[in-house]
């Protein structure tokens, strides 16, 4: 009898935990996932100069954007464009201060979570440059593989490349494309004045790397990531 009772009590027991169990998984399946936020300041594509200047280098940044519905938290994550280094913060507010180099291009994001679901959302990225002293003239920001995407294999025996090319002072005059089968690709085609370059032939099973390097009408120049896909 007793051990009938003990069997009988460690049922009940293994039964309201497996219910209090479902209950979270239907809450936490139920529960409404975060809106993506709006980003608001910096704005994008522009010269931050509302920054509290701290000292010759560094200035502190506000960053804001616009309170996502059902979310409780977000992740700012905040790229330098020259080193690639990023830093993330996780806050309560929509809005943050932050300290960073001056005379120096960003990209940025906000992640918008909550404890109730595991789903997320993130929203769109914006660049900017941090105000340097006395400069007046920016080089364009990193360009952006469009097509084909980092880490992507292609079929077929020619692609097409397709980037997105961006500055402070919209004067942007042309690209050169590195483009090979070598982690530093030599020079593809220079001086290209739109922001795709069509009909690159292609070998079957081979690794490519590519790069733009942007020029607008003041001299400046810039850089992109070494971007990279396979072929079939």
């Amino acid at each position: 009898m007793r051990k009938l009772l003990i069997c009988m009590l460690a049922t009940l027991l293994f039964a309201a935990c497996s219910s209090k169990k479902d209950d979270t998984q239907n809450v936490a399946a139920l529960a409404p996932p975060p809106e993506k936020s709006n980003l608001l300041l910096p704005i994008a594509n522009s010269v931050c100069t509302t920054g509290t200047v701290i000292s010759t280098t560094q200035s502190s940044i506000a960053f804001s954007w616009t309170a996502a519905t059902n979310a409780e938290s977000y992740d700012i994550v905040i790229k330098n464009l020259i080193t690639n280094t990023t830093a993330q913060q996780t806050t309560v507010s929509p809005q943050v201060q932050i300290t960073l180099d001056r005379n120096a291009p960003y990209s940025w994001y906000v992640v918008s979570k909550s404890s109730k679901t595991t789903t997320t959302a993130q929203s769109d990225v914006f660049k900017f440059y941090s105000a340097g002293l006395g400069i007046v003239y920016y080089a364009p920001f990193p360009a952006d593989a469009v097509s084909p995407e980092y880490g992507v294999t292609v079929s077929g025996q020619t692609t097409n490349l397709i980037w997105k090319g961006t500055s402070t002072d919209n004067n942007i005059v042309g690209y050169d494309v590195y483009f090979g089968t070598i982690a530093s690709p030599p020079l593809f085609k220079s001086n290209v004045t739109d922001v795709f370059l069509n009909n690159i032939p292609l070998s079957t099973g081979t690794l490519y790397y590519w790069r733009i390097v942007t020029k607008d009408a003041n001299g400046n120049t810039s850089s992109s990531d070494t971007f990279q896909f396979k072929t079939k």
